[in-house]
């Protein structure tokens, strides 16, 4: 028997809207070899809150990801980041908005390695021509435990601290939603916990949003919501706090 299909319908966009998707579809190929990664799917995520979202592989989870973050376009639907319809925006419009309002973690971590741990952070703000809120900046450091690891390059970090600069990095523009796709798949298991623990915190102590798909259930047992996709919809949506 088929899994019953759960699908959380979308409400008018309030404050504690972060994203939004309706009826959101993408599908490759076409005729008899068309597959429908999402399946007119709708769902709400909550700011301030972590959300993980599971599904096998082929699930449609990370698809999932990449079209509510404005990475790609979904072939139908509509997704809101914030208040703004990021899917009526044209492709400039939604770099800025990605920008500003999205940051984005995955497994590797991106950092450019001419550059230490600090101006790695920076550097989205370097780009967009603005100055850091130092007061933020500083919170995000010491809650990723950064503040001694400023000056190293990252030749000169570990794995774990890589990835927490990334992080960091994502984190410093104040965006509306963080993106993170299997943030841990190429950290050992202490460096990944550490990194789950740290993205809790930033929940919990900065207000951050979250939004992380992963495969592994250890890891989503972080998260205050746990999605989970298969066939490119929503069978099971489990609000653990």
């Amino acid at each position: 028997m088929a899994a019953p299909v759960v699908e959380t319908p979308p409400t008018p966009v309030g404050p504690r809207a972060a994203v939004r998707a309706d009826h959101l579809t993408k599908t490759y190929g076409s005729g008899e070899a068309t597959v429908h990664a999402l399946d007119k799917l709708s769902v709400e995520i909550h700011a301030g809150r972590f959300t993980a979202i599971m599904g096998q592989s082929g699930s449609g989870k990370s698809t999932l990801l990449h079209c509510i973050a404005g990475l790609d376009k979904p072939s139908g639907g509509r997704v809101w980041i914030g208040d703004t319809e990021i899917t009526a925006l044209d492709d400039k419009a939604l770099t800025l908005l990605r920008r500003e309002a999205v940051g984005f973690v995955f497994q590797s971590f991106n950092l450019l390695p001419t550059l230490d741990a600090k101006d790695n952070i920076l550097l989205p703000l370097k780009l967009a021509g603005k100055k850091p809120d130092q007061a933020w900046y500083d919170s995000v450091v010491d809650v990723l435990g950064l503040r001694d690891r400023l000056t190293h390059r990252p030749s000169e970090l570990s794995g774990g601290q890589q990835q927490r600069v990334a992080v960091a990095r994502a984190m410093v523009t104040k965006p509306t939603v963080i993106f993170a796709d299997e943030p841990t798949g190429a950290l050992d298991s202490a460096s990944g916990t550490a990194l789950l623990h740290f993205l809790r915190h930033s929940v919990d102590a900065l207000g951050q949003t979250v939004v992380m798909v992963t495969h592994d259930a250890q890891a989503a047992s972080h998260a205050d919501r746990i999605i989970r996709l298969a066939d490119g919809r929503i069978v099971a949506d489990e609000r653990r706090k």
